[in-house]
């Protein structure tokens, strides 16, 4: 009598499965492909392996986004836990070599789109570095780093900053005009226009742009934060100067046509302390490849 014939079971590889749970993560292989430092054909490739090997289609792809199939689901509650586990595992045997704690400084446009997926990130590959923020003003941030109360901090770049050496420009971005969707704030006489407080660059460049073209406008609505911004912008109660990225799905981008003129470029820069550490130098370091990859693919 012959022995009955075992298949072995195929082992799944955590850099594919690490691939897999960045795409479900970012709704996109081109996103997935920068995070993980491989080119979209690649991630491409290690998907369509991995389907084959499970027999299953994990992933829908339509000309704008990537969702999960039902057996996409599952398999992305087993790579997470698959993830998660190896990390435990390493961290018992091999001890960290980057440890401790970064003050790390950031203007409220980045603490709130960016900061929370950068992070994330930076947590998984350093767990024993704590990261403790802080949302300013540039100018507020580069004082907190020169009085020693930060460690690094990002800034958007005005004139006084942009004459710094040690300022390191991380990123390169249009400012332009959000409006509401649909909406008829742009139309009214005086403008109507959603601010920041007193220096912050975004307003001086507004300003400078609609006196200079000779349009009248009026300071409707004032605040320090991003999401206040934001809520003045949806309410069609303003319209106001933005980073490109900052654009959500209630929003669209106003210009010549709507009788705004151009605002110009922000710049993102980051000063890091001369007494950084390696724990601080990692994050400077995470930083630099994040806004690299952004500014390669256009996507945050």
């Amino acid at each position: 009598m012959s022995a009955p014939m075992h298949h072995p079971i195929p082992i799944l590889d955590l850099d594919v499965l690490r691939t897999f749970a960045m795409i479900a993560e970012t709704g996109s292989f081109s996103s997935a492909a920068n995070a993980v430092f491989r080119t979209p054909s690649a991630v491409s490739m290690q998907i369509k392996k991995l389907e084959e090997t499970l027999g299953h289609v994990l992933l829908e792809r339509d000309a704008r986004s990537v969702k999960l199939t039902p057996s996409g689901e599952v398999l992305l509650g087993y790579a997470r836990r698959m993830l998660a586990l190896n990390r435990e595992t390493v961290a018992k045997f091999i001890a960290p070599t980057v440890s401790g704690v970064v003050r790390l400084g950031a203007p409220d446009d980045i603490g709130e789109r960016v900061l929370p997926f950068v992070l994330k990130r930076f947590a998984e590959s350093h767990p024993d570095v704590t990261v403790d923020v802080v949302i300013d003003q540039s100018n507020s941030l580069r004082k907190r780093l020169d009085e020693q109360r930060l460690d690094v901090t990002l800034v958007n770049v005005n004139e006084t900053l942009a004459k710094l050496d040690e300022i390191e420009i991380l990123m390169t971005e249009d400012i332009i005009w959000a409006g509401a969707k649909c909406g008829t704030a742009h139309e009214r006489n005086p403008l109507p226009l959603s601010m920041w407080e007193e220096g912050c660059i975004w307003r001086a460049n507004a300003i400078s742009a609609l006196e200079s073209a000779g349009r009248d406008y009026r300071v409707a609505y004032m605040s320090a934060h991003t999401m206040g911004q934001r809520a003045a912008i949806i309410a069609d109660l303003a319209v106001a100067p933005f980073s490109k990225f900052l654009l959500d799905d209630n929003m669209v981008q106003l210009g010549a046509d709507h009788g705004l003129p151009p605002l110009g470029e922000s710049k993102l820069g980051m000063l890091v302390a001369k007494n950084a550490g390696a724990h601080v130098k990692a994050v400077a370091q995470h930083l630099r490849v994040y806004f690299e990859g952004y500014e390669r693919t256009g996507k945050l």
